[in-house]
């Protein structure tokens, strides 16, 4: 063996591997978001910065990276920069192995035996080997879907480099020629794995690559021996994912039982007996296996040492919550609450290989297991969880449609058919779906819509950032060959400027999904072992997710992040691509010119395509909008206000804003859909920073989990009570004041839905809350209607929370949730700027479909004022459609329609010109597309006499209506039935703008727009 090459060679591949580095992460860190984000990004930079407990499952190792390069911000506003640097580099390290593992597999086809031929290896080899290696490591960089979690303050960057770099460490195993100590390449893999658990758990789902890797190795193959090894290898997996995350957990907690309870020790106890347990048969498994030359057990028992050791993260998410953080959530401070906490227990389950189908009748309720609580130095039963047994007749071998929510059962049938058999049950006809459907909606939503779609993102091209369900305009993959696309979502000749123009865009001509597949035929053909190897790392990381998940139809968001690792594995055979062109080019050619044009028409062709096509709309180096909107909300609350939110878009960031960068901690955020939890009210009575603890009369008794988790409302009563007395009637443990149910059981309720909260006028005028001239105004009580049949123990807790405050808090609701989480106060509303305050005034116009009344002097110091608007209105700013319609931004121009022609009806012309103004200034049409809301700022401007600028909104608008139905017509009898729909809503907007037109007399251009539409029409 000629060391000397073996090293020069070896020096050019690690030099070229941190030239991928170096283009990664400099890409990553000039597109990075320099705040937090939307979804789960906000939290995340919140509880890393203070070390708190983050949802379920948590993520404890991620978090203690993240706080790691927090301590690097100069200011507090700089921590979400230096966390989301973390996913920049984290993603930098995954091209890094990624390029060495390309290189080690291309290494195998190109090389005969292996590193036995490097002294022999020519020059072109190593072009094409590197050419390979850069091809596939850069294309997975500018990918849409690894690029989109590079650059933000999520789990996803971090779990892709645990993938990379444990793929590559078996592969540095297999390479290693010392077997004695080969076996350390092995724990350290374990040790990776177990670290991985505290960031994610999709890198376990390497393990069945990584066995593979092993068998090939140390087996001569056989097919008796492919089918024990995919057995072990999914044993192996099934064992790490339900045995030792839970199971540790799960046995200690039979331990802490035991010793608390039974011995009546203190708490814990079982815990440290059971950790020092463990510790003592690790050591003695491993005296022994050495003192018998056992080296696959020592092997064994060192991995799982190591898993353990890893997974040992999770001590530190019950270490903080013990310590009270201010985010806390599900309060995982002992054994039986941790274990919960990673079962993701709130969240519900869903069957995988055996359940029911949506319509299924419920038969009965079982008890799946106890719920445990401290009570009184013990560990006390509060509640059971419960399993439903479904009627048999209605339950499938891998059920696909499983979930009762209507909106997910019109999804279903929209996917899978209605096909199925009548039975009847209970004197009622039921149709059962057929298997058939099962599988249709298996393949047609779960397969390719769900996963196939975001994989032809990546390497085909995207059609835009638009979130479809299915119709031919939103959320496509596309390829950028018309008569191919044109096939499948009609004719794209005459898309509208506002979609054809759409920054995400993207088009690739299928260049990158070509040369991967020409990669997968070379390695297929010339390294069959590591082909199986890729495609099992492919499959499980994509294919076998989308079995597990089981998903729904109309997710809230696209989901194509969970495949990132299939998406990888396909980048490796991209790079692999690069030896088949060379081996066609090098027939006409010699060997180094063929490495070298092979390598750069691939590296052209696929990355730098890649790069040119997806820079801008990955690219969020100037966007501030999240945080904008979190300190508008935050902004537009009085002092000590109470505030309450609902989804994790109205949440996290002002989670954020309040606690890195103190922004308003006089502000109590109260998320609802985290208020039926008894650990979360528990936290709402305790004072944190400025903000004093709520005022809650219910006891922890009286709310804890499996008590009052919901309560009927059953109107017996006409009259009208104070909710006070309504709800201490609900509280009351006397079975008098409960509903008998059928099995025995008691069930609270409230008697009335007309209740009423009084009103405390001498407090609101004397604090000067509510100002003398509007005294008159005020209403004695609030008086409403209980808009549900059933309460859940978040209405009861938000009703309390208002009767308690009785008016010494301003109380306020976000305005991006839906109607029915008001509970019924609506009509008292007042739109305070990005949320809702509660006034002791009735809304006087209450036939308008609008929520609450306007303070327009107040609402206008907030909306020109105090308001941010992060930049938006910046040219290299883009603004994805979730940050348009998830965080609100069209929500402003609803304000300031609203503010303006409240303005104008107070004859305040300037001041609703300047708001119109200032909407459109720093939101403006080019960065959010035409709206249906800017029709009435149009009216506005007319009303407020500056005519020339409604005319420019509404001729813009009828132009787009006009581009919009022209692509509709051209779409031919077979796709245009599908937009019916869609051209009835352009219609309807273009009568709205002539209408408008035509009440402000001008005539003249709603003439125009006439003809212009009807000209369509003939």
């Amino acid at each position: 063996m000629n060391n000397t090459i073996r090293k020069k060679y070896n020096k050019i591949n690690n030099i070229a591997g941190w030239l991928a580095f170096a283009i990664a992460t400099v890409t990553y860190l000039l597109t990075l978001e320099p705040t937090a984000s939307l979804w789960d990004c906000g939290e995340f930079i919140t509880t890393a910065y203070g070390l708190e407990v983050g949802h379920p499952p948590g993520a404890p190792l991620f978090m203690i990276m993240a706080r790691f390069f927090s301590l690097f911000a100069p200011s507090p506003e700089s921590v979400p920069y230096m966390v989301n640097s973390l996913s920049a580099l984290a993603s930098g390290f995954t091209i890094l192995f990624l390029f060495w593992t390309i290189t080690h597999l291309a290494k195998k086809i190109v090389l005969k035996d292996s590193l036995e031929s490097l002294e022999s290896l020519p020059i072109g080899k190593t072009i094409a080997i590197m050419g390979a290696g850069l091809t596939g490591a850069l294309a997975y960089t500018f990918s849409d879907t690894f690029w989109f979690s590079a650059v933000e303050a999520e789990v996803y960057a971090s779990s892709s480099f645990f993938t990379a770099i444990v793929f590559w460490c078996i592969l540095k195993w297999e390479d290693c020629a010392d077997q004695k100590r080969s076996n350390r390449w092995l724990i350290l893999i374990a040790y990776l794995i177990g670290l991985s658990i505290g960031v994610h758990l999709l890198n376990l789902l390497a393990i069945p690559a990584i066995v593979f890797v092993y068998y090939f190795k140390k087996y001569k193959i056989s097919k008796i021996g492919i089918i024990k090894t995919s057995a072990l290898s999914i044993l192996i997996l099934g064992t790490v994912i339900y045995g030792v995350i839970p199971g540790i957990v799960t046995i200690a907690s039979w331990f802490e039982l035991l010793f608390v309870n039974s011995i009546g020790l203190p708490y814990n106890t079982g815990v440290i007996i059971y950790a020092i347990l463990i510790l003592t048969l690790i050591v003695i498994g491993i005296k022994y296996s050495i003192k018998k030359k056992k080296v696959i057990l020592n092997t064994v028992i060192l991995c799982f040492t190591m898993i353990v050791i890893g997974y040992s993260s999770y001590a530190m998410i019950v270490i903080r919550s013990s310590a009270n953080t201010t985010i806390d959530e599900n309060n995982p401070d002992n054994v039986f609450s941790l274990l919960s906490y990673l079962n993701r227990d709130q969240y519900g389950n869903r069957p995988l290989m055996f359940g029911q189908y949506y319509n299924a009748p419920a038969l009965n309720y079982t008890n799946e297991g106890n719920v445990y609580a401290k009570l009184n130095n013990r560990y006390e039963v509060i509640d059971t969880k419960q399993g439903v047994e479904f009627d048999k007749r209605f339950t499938t071998i891998f059920p696909r449609m499983y979930s009762r929510e209507p909106l997910h059962v019109s999804g279903y049938k929209f996917w899978g058919g209605t096909g199925g058999r009548s039975v009847n049950v209970e004197g009622k006809n039921l149709i059962i779906p057929s298997f058939g459907s099962n599988l249709k909606f298996f393949f047609s939503y779960q397969i390719n819509f769900m996963y196939f779609r975001y994989f032809m993102w990546n390497f085909a091209g995207r059609q835009n950032d638009i979130q479809g369900h299915g119709d031919n305009i939103h959320g496509n993959w596309i390829s950028g060959i018309p008569f191919l696309d044109n096939v499948r979502l009609g004719n794209q000749n005459e898309l509208p400027d506002t979609l054809k123009n759409n920054k995400s865009r993207n088009t690739y001509f299928f260049f990158p999904l070509i040369l991967g597949l020409l990669g997968l035929l070379i390695q297929l053909k010339k390294d069959k072992n590591n082909f199986w190897v890729v495609l099992l790392l492919f499959f499980f990381t994509g294919i076998a997710i989308v079995m597990y998940l089981n998903q729904t139809p109309y997710q809230p968001r696209e989901r194509d992040y969970a495949y990132a690792g299939s998406f990888y594995a396909f980048a490796i055979w991209i790079g692999l691509g690069v030896l088949y062109i060379h081996d066609l080019l090098q027939t006409k050619i010699s060997e180094k010119n063929s490495a070298l044009a092979a390598s750069i028409i691939c590296l052209i062709c696929v990355p730098t395509l890649m790069a040119c096509q997806n820079w801008d709309d990955h690219d969020r180096s100037g966007r501030h909008a999240t945080t904008a909107h979190a300190h508008n909300y935050l902004a537009s609350c009085e002092k000590d206000a109470i505030l309450f939110t609902f989804g994790d878009n109205d949440t996290f960031p002002l989670w954020y804003i309040q606690n890195v960068e103190k922004f308003r901690q006089d502000v109590r955020i109260v998320n609802l859909s985290l208020l039926a939890g008894d650990w979360y009210i528990d936290q709402q009575k305790k004072d944190y920073y400025t903000n004093k603890a709520l005022k809650i009369s219910f006891k922890n008794e009286q709310y804890r989990q499996g008590t009052r988790d919901w309560v009927l409302v059953n109107p017996v009563v006409e009259r009208k009570f104070d909710i006070k007395e309504i709800l201490n009637f609900i509280k009351s443990d006397n079975s008098e004041d409960k509903l008998s149910s059928q099995d025995g059981e008691y069930i609270s309720y409230s008697p009335t839905k007309n209740v009423y909260f009084p009103v405390d006028s001498t407090y609101l005028i004397n604090s000067g809350e509510v100002k003398p001239e509007d005294a008159n105004r005020m209403v004695k009580r609030l008086d409403i209607v209980i808009p549900k049949t059933d309460l859940t123990k978040a209405d009861m807790i938000v009703y309390d929370i208002i009767r308690e405050n009785n008016w010494r808090r301003p109380v306020y609701f976000s305005i991006g949730m839906g109607k029915k989480e008001f509970l019924g106060l609506d009509k008292y509303f007042q739109l305070a700027g990005a949320c809702y305050k509660l006034t002791p005034f009735l809304k006087q116009d209450t036939s308008g479909v609008e929520t609450g009344s306007i303070d327009s002097e107040s609402l206008y110091d907030t909306f020109m004022n105090k308001y941010k608007w992060g930049r938006i209105k910046e040219k290299d700013v883009y603004i994805d459609e979730f940050h348009k319609y998830t965080i609100g931004i069209i929500r402003y121009y609803n304000t300031a329609e609203r503010l303006s022609a409240q303005l104008l009806n107070e004859d305040k012309k300037e001041k609703a010109i300047a708001v119109i103004d200032k909407i459109f200034t720093e939101i403006p049409i080019s960065k959010i597309g035409l709206q249906p809301i800017m029709i009435y700022l149009a009216d506005s401007y007319y009303r407020a006499g500056v005519p020339k600028k409604g005319d420019i909104i509404c001729s813009k608008y009828i132009d787009e209506v006009f581009q919009f139905i022209k692509f509709y017509h051209s779409q031919g009898k077979n796709n245009y039935n599908a937009y019916a729909g869609e051209e009835e809503r352009q219609i309807n907007l273009y009568k709205a703008i002539v209408t408008t037109l035509l009440r402000n007399k001008r005539e003249k251009l709603a003439q125009e727009c006439q003809t212009k539409i009807e000209s369509l029409y003939k």
